[in-house]
C-alpha cells in the first residue's frame, strides 16, 4: 500500500494534478460560490504557466543537477552501482528492450566500467507489475543492454527486487556485504543523485557520486541565453518544462518523506 500511495498521492500535489484539482473545485463551487471558484480557476492558471516556464524549470532542475559537477575525474572504486528507472521492458510491438529517457545510467555505468574505473557493475532495480503476473526485471534488461556494449556478464551483479531508491541502496548493501565491498561509484540521474546519494551513505557506503543524465548545462550559445527571440520564445508555456519541473519537486518532495522515515 505504501508504494501505491507513494505513486498516487504525489501526483496531486505536481503542477499538472493541483492545476486539475483546482479546476474541479471550480466546477464544484462556480454556482454557489462563483468568487472562490473564480479564484481556483486563476490559480490554476498561474501554476500551469509558471511551471511550464523555462526560466523556472531551469533553476529548479540545475539546484539539483549542479551539486556534482566533477564528472570527468572520477576515482576508482571496488563497484559500480547503477540504479534503475532506465529501461522499458520488451513488449510487443518493441523488438528488444527500449532505452528510457534516463537510459544514460546503464550507459553511463558500462562506460566506467570499460574505462576500468570497477571489476565489478552491479545493476539494481526491480520492476512493478501491479500484481499482474510475474516479469523480467529492469536489471536484468540493464545487464543485457551492458553486455550488447561490451561488458562481460561475468563482471556483473544484479539485484532484481527493488522498487524505490531506499530498497535500491537496502537489497545492494545485502549483495555487497557478502563481498566486503564498501567503495563505490554510484550511477544515476544528476537530478536523482542528491536523494540516491544520501541513502546510499546511510546504508554505510563509501559513495562516490557518478552523475549523468544532465538536463541542465552550460552552453554559451544557447540562444535563450543571446538573443531577444530566444529569450521571448522561452517565456512561453511549454509541456516540456512541465515535466522536468514535476521530475525535480519529485526529488524535494522524495526527500522530505525519505528523512521523515529515517532513510537518509
Amino acid at each position: 500500500m505504501f508504494l501505491f500511495l507513494s505513486k498516487l498521492l504525489p501526483l496531486l500535489l505536481y503542477p499538472l494534478g493541483l492545476a486539475c484539482v483546482l479546476l474541479m473545485a471550480a466546477l464544484v463551487l462556480i454556482r454557489r460560490r462563483p468568487g472562490w471558484a473564480t479564484g481556483a480557476i486563476a490559480l490554476a492558471l498561474a501554476l500551469l504557466l509558471v511551471s511550464s516556464n523555462n526560466w523556472v524549470a531551469t533553476r529548479v532542475m540545475r539546484s539539483l543537477e549542479w551539486r556534482y559537477q566533477d564528472t570527468l575525474n572520477l576515482p576508482e572504486a571496488e563497484a559500480i552501482v547503477v540504479l534503475g528507472g532506465s529501461i522499458k521492458p520488451q513488449l510487443p510491438p518493441r523488438p528488444w528492450v527500449d532505452v528510457a529517457e534516463e537510459g544514460d545510467r546503464v550507459l553511463h555505468g558500462a562506460r566506467l566500467y570499460l574505462a576500468g574505473k570497477a571489476p565489478l557493475l552491479v545493476f539494481s532495480g526491480g520492476r512493478i507489475t501491479w500484481g499482474q503476473g510475474q516479469s523480467r526485471s529492469e536489471a536484468a534488461d540493464m545487464a543485457e543492454l551492458a553486455a550488447a556494449l561490451g561488458v562481460p556478464t561475468s563482471a556483473m551483479l544484479i539485484e532484481p527486487n527493488s522498487l524505490n531508491t531506499f530498497e535500491n541502496a537496502a537489497y545492494t548493501q545485502v549483495l555487497l556485504n557478502d563481498l566486503g565491498i564498501e567503495r563505490i561509484l554510484l550511477v544515476t540521474s544528476a537530478m536523482h543523485m542528491p536523494r540516491a546519494l544520501a541513502i546510499f551513505k546511510k546504508q554505510g557506503f563509501e559513495t562516490i557520486p557518478a552523475p549523468t543524465d544532465f538536463h541542465v548545462v552550460r552552453d554559451p550559445a544557447d540562444p535563450t541565453l543571446t538573443t531577444w527571440q530566444g529569450r521571448a520564445l522561452s517565456l512561453m508555456p511549454q509541456s516540456e518544462n512541465l515535466h522536468y519541473l514535476s521530475r525535480a519537486l519529485k526529488e524535494y518532495l522524495g526527500t522530505g518523506i525519505y528523512r521523515l522515515k529515517g532513510w537518509l
